[in-house]
């Protein structure tokens, strides 16, 4: 299997490649929606190279997203053995897309729920060099949810609270995966420290590129549950979660009194919460 743990040198020359941005949209048994949502992204950024990271979807996705990148010159697949995570995939394909020579890295779902009319939008304040991230929010003014209940809801904003208060962070929406990475922030982030769970993965590397001193920006968008399959969505994933944010939180304060500070990984899976 892949064994992209950590991102190329900020410094080291990038395999040539597509100057616009890479999408990096990681997939398992998303068949039903690989062709459509591939078409949108593409007709939104038609600059952009697109990278589907499939974990041996047992439905034939990672075939269809072949199928796809023998047409069209703009896609390219990137093929894992196994289901480890949205974590992992998503670290992986930043990976492919660095030593490709990204200028802009974009991470996004393959299922609806991260509307691809908005990737312009999304990457315009990098090119304009006004963010080193820009996350796509549901929690400031123009942004929002459908198609949750209540319950998830809550789960979702009390995440995003819990991380600002406890580690301090400015964005509102910490649990989201819609984001666009400068490629130079996102290649500074130590990946092979970053914990892979969904849910804390997205926390995490906004944390991180924060404490680098990133200029962050968020831009309101409307997040809708996915068209097809299920959400992965588990307390188990939730309460991994909380724990890791008191860990990180504890590994710095650790750090600033002269202790040690360690790193940790883990393969869970998760996107949005």
């Amino acid at each position: 299997m892949p064994a992209l743990t950590s991102a190329p040198e900020p410094g080291s020359a990038p395999a040539p490649g597509r100057s616009g941005p890479w999408v990096v949209l990681p997939t398992y048994n998303e068949a039903e929606n690989l062709g459509p949502i591939a078409a949108a992204i593409l007709a939104a950024l038609p600059d952009a190279t697109l990278l589907v990271v499939d974990d041996n979807s047992p439905d034939g996705t990672g075939r269809l997203a072949d199928d796809l990148a023998a047409a069209e010159p703009r896609i390219r697949v990137r093929h894992r053995a196994a289901k480890q995570g949205l974590g992992r995939a998503y670290l992986d394909g930043f990976g492919v897309a660095l030593a490709g020579g990204a200028p802009i890295v974009v991470q996004m779902d393959a299922d609806w729920s991260h509307d691809p009319a908005i990737l312009p939008a999304l990457v315009r304040p990098i090119v304009e060099d006004r963010a080193d991230l820009v996350i796509g929010s549901r929690y400031i003014r123009g942004g929002g949810v459908v198609d949750w209940g209540i319950g998830r809801r809550i789960v979702s904003r009390g995440g995003s609270l819990f991380a600002r208060l406890v580690l301090g962070l400015a964005p509102n929406d910490l649990t989201g995966g819609y984001k666009a990475w400068r490629a130079a922030t996102l290649a500074a982030i130590p990946f092979e420290g970053v914990h892979a769970g969904g849910y804390v993965f997205q926390i995490e590397m906004t944390y991180r590129a924060s404490r680098a001193g990133a200029r962050i920006r968020e831009i309101p968008i409307t997040f809708r549950d996915r068209r097809v399959g299920q959400s992965k969505m588990s307390r188990r994933i939730v309460v991994e979660a909380l724990l890791v944010v008191l860990a990180l939180r504890w590994e710095e304060l650790r750090r600033s009194f002269g202790g040690p500070g360690r790193g940790g990984r883990g393969d869970r899976t998760g996107g949005d919460r």
